[in-house]
C-alpha cells in the first residue's frame, strides 16, 4: 500500500473554508504520485483534517464531493482512497485529452498573443543542453505538465478549460510516472518545439495534429511498456 502521506498546509478559517478544503484537497492529489506502488493511496479523514487545522466535517464534505468526481473511491470499513484508473482507463483519459489538448492547440493559434506563444519555449530553456531533460528528470516532469496546462490556457476558452479539469488530474499523474521511461523525456522536448513552431506559424491544422499524435504517442507507451497498471 502507497502510505506516503499527501502534502497539506493549514488553512485559516473563514466562510468560504469548505472550498477552500475541497481546492486543497483536490491540488494535492493533482500532485500525488498516483501510480506508485501496486495500492492506490489512502486518504485519512483524521489526518487531513489535522494537516489543514479544520474539523472533520468539511473534508468529509470534500472527499464525498469528490468522489462524485470521480477521483476518490470510498470503501465501507476500509476509509477512502485515491482512484487509480486500470490500463483501459487511462487510455480512454488520453484519447479524450487528445481531443481537449488538440482543438485547444487549434484555437490557440487564432486568439493567443506571441507573446503566450513565446513563453512555452521558456520553459525548457534549461533543457536544451548536451544532457538533455534526462539529467532532471523531476524538473522536467514538471516543465512537461505545466507545458500541456499552458495550451489549454493559451484556448481562451473556459469551457474546454473547465472539461480538461479532471482528465488533467489523470494525465498529470500518468505523465509524471512515465516520462523516464524509454528516454520519452528526450522525445518528449522535441514533440514539444515542434508543437511550438505550428503554434508560432499560426498553422491551425499542424498544431491540432502534433497535439494529438504526442497524446497517442503516450498511449502508444502505456500499451506496450506498462504493466503497472491493471
Amino acid at each position: 500500500m502507497n502510505t506516503d502521506p499527501i502534502q497539506l498546509s493549514p488553512l485559516r478559517t473563514n466562510p468560504g473554508l469548505k472550498e477552500k478544503v475541497y481546492a486543497a484537497l483536490r491540488d494535492a492529489i493533482g500532485r500525488m504520485d498516483i501510480y506508485h506502488g501496486h495500492e492506490p493511496p489512502k486518504l485519512d479523514e483524521r489526518f487531513l483534517a489535522e494537516s489543514l487545522g479544520v474539523s472533520r466535517t468539511p473534508v468529509r464534505e470534500a472527499l464525498s464531493r469528490l468522489e462524485q468526481e470521480g477521483l476518490v473511491r470510498s470503501i465501507p470499513r476500509r476509509g477512502a482512497y485515491v482512484v487509480r484508473k486500470t490500463k483501459r482507463e487511462i487510455l480512454d483519459v488520453i484519447q479524450v485529452w487528445a481531443a481537449l489538448e488538440s482543438m485547444a492547440a487549434r484555437l490557440a493559434t487564432k486568439v493567443a498573443s506571441d507573446r503566450d506563444i513565446s513563453a512555452l519555449r521558456k520553459m525548457f530553456v534549461t533543457f536544451q543542453d548536451p544532457q538533455g531533460p534526462q539529467a532532471r528528470i523531476d524538473e522536467y516532469s514538471e516543465s512537461n505538465i505545466q507545458f500541456h496546462q499552458a495550451i489549454i490556457a493559451l484556448s481562451g476558452n473556459d469551457l474546454l478549460r473547465r472539461l480538461a479539469d479532471v482528465p488533467l488530474l489523470h494525465m498529470r499523474a500518468i505523465r509524471a510516472r512515465t516520462i523516464g521511461e524509454n528516454d520519452r523525456a528526450s522525445r518528449s522536448i522535441v514533440d514539444h518545439m515542434h508543437i511550438i513552431e505550428a503554434l508560432e506559424a499560426r498553422n491551425a491544422d499542424l498544431a491540432e495534429q502534433l497535439v494529438r499524435d504526442h497524446s497517442f504517442g503516450l498511449a502508444e507507451h502505456i500499451e506496450k511498456y506498462v504493466d503497472y497498471l491493471e
